[in-house]
């Protein structure tokens, strides 16, 4: 098959759909018979994936690799930030952690003796070896004025990738037409011809509406429309960024086993809990309201980037005593990751990795300890007959003092993991143990007394792959795909 040109989709700000343009790009190609893979430089996130290797990359990205059909590796995102405060990140290099970076010291980049735009393209140049088309995303809105210089992400990736550039625009949030045109014409001339596309995303309404709006856009920017995308609502696609919780529900609801996620500041890998979301038996909602944790059937204390923060607000705000409360009259409480080490007797940073505070108190639901570690685990596991997931932590927990500590799980090597009392206490470090369909068959055990009877066990694999494919028909219907593989071969409009 002809070699197609790396694509990149860049928006005009952030959260206008790159993330999931960019999963249908790369299902689309994987269906038209080519060996797609997805590139991101520069990644900002507290949703992560640990890739087959045990290195840790943005979640979006692992999702991408799963719409093309392959296994996400760290040279997809090489670059990730995990926002620590206001003010500092952690940054992760080719899936490793390599220490705490200061917003403004990090932008300046001449304080860091490591060359992180080599890094970047470097990794590049590795998939793109193997792989093809790349289906690039940039970050946040491509005219960043004062980041052009150390921008490492949009343009800048985009002229060293020699890639086709698609422009993407929200008319949901409305100025489509100001961001748009802002964009392109903000940009060099090097750069504006390196855009050879523009699509309009989240439309709601009739299309037919928006035909004079696509001619006149045209007519400014001089750039085709390659298609305008519809909202929607019934395709479900796994999200990183944490804006994608303001949709979700916030209250208890009678007639399913309420589960209840605490809402934390730094909550962390929310995907964990997209297939109880999809279980018809549930409903899941999103909560930091003492009343609503008191109503809840299951309470799942999430992943979080700042334990110790965490764990001093829950205090602080009630929720922490909630908590105990409510498993005091029969709730079931589950910890994951951050959320595991809050159940325990206590939680110790002695090297001040997190801050000031060296040791706060846990919940008390579990007889462990854990002391903050400056190492990172980060690693796919697999235990229980062939039941998966995957760990991305730092700290170490163990058993406080002569307590009796049975393990969660036995992994397949022979290592255990996390904490169980009964079947209504339980804490462990495994992200996605809920994608495993028979685990939350045991988490809801305690309530098959009232659950709705589900027709058929729910296989979140094969409802993830059904959705990709839903995906790529939205947008192959919406979008001009032969005229997008027109431009990705089409060698003489190259800027070189």
């Amino acid at each position: 098959m002809q070699r197609l040109h790396p694509v990149m989709l860049a928006g005009t700000g952030s959260d206008v759909g790159k993330s999931v343009l960019a999963a249908a790009l790369c299902r689309i190609f994987k269906q038209d018979g080519y060996h797609p893979a997805p590139f991101k430089a520069q990644n900002m996130a507290l949703n992560s994936y640990a890739t087959p290797e045990g290195f840790e990359i943005g979640r979006a990205q692992a999702v991408q690799a799963e719409a093309a059909g392959v296994a996400c590796h760290t040279d997809m995102n090489p670059l990730l930030l995990k926002p620590q405060s206001d003010h500092t990140s952690q940054v992760v290099l080719n899936g490793k952690p390599i220490g705490n970076k200061d917003a403004y010291d990090y932008w300046r980049r001449g304080t860091s003796d490591i060359d992180f735009r080599k890094e970047v393209c470097d990794a590049f140049d590795r998939l793109s070896a193997r792989y093809h088309p790349i289906v690039m995303e940039g970050a946040g809105s491509i005219s960043e004025l004062n980041l052009r210089d150390t921008d490492i992400v949009n343009m800048s990736m985009a002229r060293h990738a020699n890639a086709d550039v698609i422009l993407v625009g929200d008319i949901d949030r409305g100025g489509v037409f100001a961001s748009v045109y802002g964009s392109i014409a903000l940009q060099t001339e090097e750069d504006k011809k390196r855009i050879k596309g523009i699509v309009i995303n989240k439309f709601r309404g009739d299309l037919r509406l928006f035909d004079d709006g696509r001619r006149m856009l045209e007519d400014i920017c001089q750039v085709p429309v390659l298609g305008v995308v519809p909202y929607f609502t019934d395709i479900h696609i796994e999200e990183e960024d944490s804006v994608a919780l303001s949709g979700k529900s916030r209250v208890a609801e009678r007639g399913k086993v309420n589960v209840a996620v605490v809402l934390l500041r730094h909550l962390s890998n929310f995907t964990d809990f997209n297939v109880l979301e999809r279980d018809p038996r549930v409903h899941l909602f999103y909560t930091s309201n003492t009343e609503d944790l008191l109503k809840s059937d299951v309470i799942i204390l999430p992943g979080t980037k700042s334990t110790l923060s965490d764990l001093y607000e829950l205090r602080r705000n009630g929720c922490a005593q909630a908590i105990v409360r409510a498993h005091r009259k029969g709730a079931v409480v589950l910890g994951i990751c951050g959320g595991y080490q809050m159940m325990g007797v206590e939680v110790c940073d002695p090297h001040h990795l997190e801050g000031d505070v060296e040791r706060l108190p846990g919940l008390g639901l579990l007889p462990v300890s854990t002391t903050m570690t400056a190492g990172k685990t980060t690693r796919q596991v697999t235990f229980n007959n062939n039941w998966h997931g995957y760990e991305i932590h730092q700290g170490v927990t163990r058993r406080f003092g002569d307590a009796e500590c049975r393990p969660f799980v036995t992994f397949d090597d022979g290592k255990t993991d996390g904490c169980v009392t009964d079947e209504r206490c339980m804490g462990t470090y495994i992200h996605g143990i809920l994608d495993n369909g028979e685990f939350i068959d045991q988490l809801l055990k305690p309530f098959a007394d009232r659950m709705l009877a589900a027709e058929a066990p729910f296989d979140y694999n094969a409802y993830k792959q059904q959705q990709y494919d839903l995906l790529a028909d939205h947008v192959r219907k919406y979008v001009d795909i032969p005229r997008l593989y027109q431009i990705l071969q089409d060698d003489d409009r190259r800027t070189r």
